[in-house]
């Protein structure tokens, strides 16, 4: 898989609920290794904000990027399908 690939991926929290989208992926520049993702997590409207999740807390990478804890309750759950944007 490719990191370009993670890009606009759907980002599942533990409870299955989709809380954002991959906004950028973090790596290591020495040996090529991912560090994390950047989710950009959608509040409102107009309003996004971006969490950094490390590689330790991705559960899977499948369809979906599946990670082991909940983000913020107070963040709203965003559309999973692509095509519905």
């Amino acid at each position: 898989m490719y990191t370009s690939e993670l890009k606009g991926m759907a980002v599942l929290d533990k409870n299955a609920k989709a809380v954002g989208k991959v906004e950028d992926v973090q790596f290591s520049p020495e040996d090529g290794q991912i560090n994390g993702i950047v989710v950009s997590l959608k509040k409102g409207i107009f309003s996004k904000d971006q969490v950094d999740v490390p590689y330790d807390e991705i559960a899977a990478i499948g369809d979906y990027i599946i990670l082991k804890k909940e983000l913020p309750k107070e963040t709203k759950p965003v559309k999973v399908n692509k095509d519905e944007d």
